[in-house]
């Protein structure tokens, strides 16, 4: 896959999440994703809000994201939040940064997940 693909599929997850978790639109971070493949590494830079994506090694990040390339595709376009929670906590995902962004973050997923189970109990 050409890095071109990669920067489409990066912006795709990153909207995917956004869609799914609206309280994130308005998160205000720069955050470096490294896509790993074998003994290739491609690193992007991401800036919020957007997704602003580019191919470079984004030093002014805030949060690094790593995460192993053929893992990141499928993820990309069905990946749920409670797919990258799962991913970030058990599985192959990586996050490091600051802890107080990490668990912002964490949070305010958390919540919107709190929210969803709430919703569909009272909406059996």
């Amino acid at each position: 896959m050409a890095s071109t693909d990669a920067k489409s599929l990066i912006e795709q997850a990153v909207k995917n999440v956004q869609d799914e978790v609206h309280s994130l639109q308005q998160l205000k971070l720069v955050f470096a994703v490294e896509l790993q493949g074998g003994r290739d590494v491609q690193m992007y830079r991401v800036e919020l809000p957007g997704p602003v994506v580019t191919k470079s090694m984004a030093g002014d990040a805030k949060v690094r994201v790593t995460v192993p390339r053929a893992f990141f595709n499928v993820m990309a376009v069905e990946g749920r939040v409670a797919d990258w929670r799962e991913a970030f906590a058990h599985g192959p995902a990586k996050a490091s940064g600051p802890p107080q962004i990490l668990k912002l973050i964490d949070k305010v997923v958390e919540r919107h997940e709190e929210r969803d189970r709430l919703r569909k109990q009272s909406h059996p």
